[in-house]
């Protein structure tokens, strides 16, 4: 997730868990998905300014999305709230996970941030940020990931173990009320991710608040915040630096799959 996104995609937890969004215009989404309708869904998008939406593949305009959801061929579709926020008057923001079973039994699943801008009364689809899900989803933002203490001496504290074992160093920055940021401490717990990880990584998770804390140990570990988090550094059990992102490559964790977390901690655990 971005750091710092324009107020109109900031995605706040203030609620989680909801089945049914007490948001009428995210049922009347929903509704004309489920019929097909593709004009009743185009009517929802805003058009001054044209809303803006990101998918893992790129930026596309409001017909290719409107295409991609009319596509799905929806017969059930069940919409969970794991995030909503006002992040500033007349913005309703929502991250959404969404899980389609289409004519043909075809199962999707897909997270959905959605920005909800009031034009005159009128509620219309203002940002949008679509992912097909591959790892599992946080059903809440409750749980506490990321300590609030001197991380310098946390990562200390991991060289010390980590020399002993002879495993490399994990830094992971991020902040609780990253969406991504609980996909990928729940990928972490994954059999097969973790019997890659336990063995060979010591992890540290670093807290960046609200894009104000550690950002000097990020720039000593060469991580550009500015691509999103969580972002990740890998140092060996000396301290050296191995590897950092540059590009935010975990920045939209809820799209990328094991496979990817696997090919990382391979690439980088200890060399025998």
């Amino acid at each position: 997730m971005r750091v710092r996104l324009a107020a109109i995609l900031v995605f706040s937890a203030l609620c989680s868990g909801q089945q049914s969004p007490a948001f009428p215009p995210i049922e009347q989404w929903k509704a004309a998905v489920l019929k097909g309708d593709g004009a009743a869904l185009k009517s929802l998008y805003s058009s001054t300014p044209p809303t803006r939406i990101s998918t893992t593949s790129g930026h596309i305009d409001t017909d290719a999305d409107v295409a991609f959801w009319i596509g799905l061929k929806a017969k059930t579709m069940n919409v969970t709230v794991a995030e909503a926020g006002s992040p500033q008057p007349g913005v309703e923001s929502f991250t959404l996970q969404v899980k389609i079973v289409g004519a043909n039994g075809r199962r999707t699943n897909i997270v959905e941030g959605q920005a909800w801008l009031n034009e005159g009364g009128v509620w219309r689809l203002a940002g949008a940020k679509r992912d097909i899900a591959k790892l599992t989803q946080p059903t809440e933002l409750n749980e506490k990931i990321y300590p609030t203490g001197d991380a310098r001496a946390q990562i200390q504290t991991a060289l010390t173990g980590a020399s002993k074992a002879h495993k490399n160093i994990l830094l992971v920055f991020g902040a609780d009320w990253c969406y991504d940021c609980h996909v990928l401490e729940k990928a972490f717990h994954r059999p097969d991710v973790a019997a890659v990880l336990n063995p060979n990584f010591q992890v540290v998770d670093i807290d960046i608040g609200n894009g104000n804390k550690n950002l000097d140990i990020a720039a000593q570990y060469q991580v550009p915040l500015n691509r999103g988090v969580p972002a990740i550094a890998i140092l060996d059990w000396k301290g050296n630096l191995l590897f950092s992102q540059k590009n935010g490559e975990w920045e939209r964790a809820r799209a990328l799959g094991p496979e990817d977390l696997l090919a990382l901690l391979k690439q980088w655990k200890p060399q025998a």
